[in-house]
């Protein structure tokens, strides 16, 4: 464990360190989070839910996406759920900051890391929201009462920039996973091809957690332990492309000789 975290018995619930005077950047501490969830209804099953900030403060309708920095490393997170006071970031995303490596590579425990965060515009996070168009997928049957405070501001990002589904849970594991219309404001409920909020069983979405602190993936409606999957997105900048990188130097040598 590294030094800052040997701070956390004197921390106590003061989680936030340092930060400008309008919020939009600072530090924090930071800690890992293993069980994907939304407040706001976004669906998991859309989204990479291994690049999530459960922040305190509730989820508006325009600054759903900061960065967070940490010994040169950067991610961006969607903000889609609310803490009770700690900054909860995905397990995956907090292992990858902290050590370099995905929590499914080499799993680290720790406690609260002192990170950097800001703010950022929504569509540093567009590479997270798995849809047509990089709209913030929300459940048609759970979410109205945040997308109406939404539709009330048109010129939000959420106002203009959302799709809906019917799908009840986060997790998506009720629902038919299709896309539904919202005719606003004549209307206060989305039609949907099928019953809107029928509880039909969903296994064709599910939604993965990487648990803490052992790694593993599971389903997150049953608990099954499965495969790693796909956590490449949403590291601010890439990999180098290390075949591209031979290739170049063994067409160097050879163009030498």
């Amino acid at each position: 464990m590294r030094g800052v975290s040997t701070l956390l018995p004197l921390l106590g619930a003061v989680s936030r360190i340092a930060a400008a005077e309008d919020g939009s950047s600072g530090a924090v501490w930071a800690t890992p989070h293993d069980s994907y969830s939304s407040s706001i209804g976004v669906l998991g099953c859309k989204v990479n839910t291994n690049r999530i900030a459960y922040w305190p403060g509730s989820v508006d309708c325009n600054n759903i996406c900061v960065s967070l920095s940490y010994d040169g490393r950067s991610v961006y997170l969607l903000r889609v759920d609310q803490s009770q006071g700690a900054h909860d970031v995905s397990f995956d995303a907090w292992n990858y900051l902290y050590t370099g490596f995905s929590a499914t590579k080499k799993p680290t425990a720790g406690g609260a890391i002192a990170m950097n965060y800001a703010n950022v515009d929504a569509s540093a996070c567009a590479d997270l929201l798995h849809t047509d168009g990089n709209k913030l997928p929300l459940s048609a049957a759970n979410s109205m009462n945040f997308l109406a405070s939404c539709l009330a501001q048109p010129d939000s990002w959420v106002a203009k920039n959302y799709v809906l589904y019917n799908i009840l849970d986060s997790v998506c594991s009720w629902g038919h996973d299709e896309v539904c219309t919202l005719d606003w404001p004549a209307a206060n409920q989305a039609s949907c091809p099928s019953a809107l909020g029928d509880p039909a069983t969903l296994t064709s979405a599910p939604v993965y957690n990487i648990k803490y602190p052992s790694g593993e993936t599971v389903v997150a409606s049953s608990g099954q332990v499965v495969d790693a999957q796909d956590e490449s997105i949403g590291r601010i900048g890439k990999s180098p492309d290390l075949l591209g990188l031979v290739l170049v130097v063994v067409g160097g040598i050879m163009h030498l000789l």
